[in-house]
């Protein structure tokens, strides 16, 4: 596989990778209501800063790289803000009843090095592929992989294979 080179969009400060999951697999909550998942995340961010390095929505799970400022390591209470907005926009929008749909914890890995960067920001723009969700990482929609094409960062001919 071709490694794009990714480094230039890294920022100061601790960066980890995490996945959250909704409770129920098979779900499609989070594509049906991507516009209330992102508004949930800006929320957060508001609040309390962070650099969304990359990510990707799946109808049931998200994938992420953050990177918080310098000196701050408080991932818990930013994902515990984003899961709340996107529950109460939800119930607001009566899509959801007042029940649990996160699972409660996630999973978080401190990212080390450059190369470990560079891979995970592949694995997570080619998760929809790995899940059988579309044939090449550029067909899904939810994903920072356009971002990164955009910017420079990756070509459509050279884009994450599974």
């Amino acid at each position: 596989m071709l490694m794009n080179d990714y480094r230039h969009n890294r920022v100061p400060g601790g960066t980890s990778f995490f996945t959250v999951r909704l409770v129920e697999p098979g779900s499609t909550l989070l594509t049906d209501h991507f516009s209330a998942f992102g508004e949930a995340m800006r929320q957060a961010r508001s609040k309390r800063p962070f650099h969304v390095d990359a990510w990707v929505v799946l109808p049931d799970h998200a994938h992420a790289i953050w990177t918080l400022p310098p000196g701050d390591h408080d991932c818990a209470s930013r994902w515990r803000a984003v899961k709340i907005a996107f529950s109460k926009a939800l119930r607001k929008s009566t899509a959801a009843p007042d029940s649990v749909i996160w699972e409660p914890h996630y999973r978080d890995r401190r990212v080390a090095s450059d190369a470990e960067y560079d891979r995970l920001v592949d694995y997570v723009h080619a998760n929809p592929m790995r899940h059988g969700l579309c044939e090449q990482a550029v067909d899904w929609q939810w994903s920072s992989l356009h971002r990164f094409i955009a910017t420079g960062l990756a070509r459509t001919d050279s884009a994450v294979r599974a």
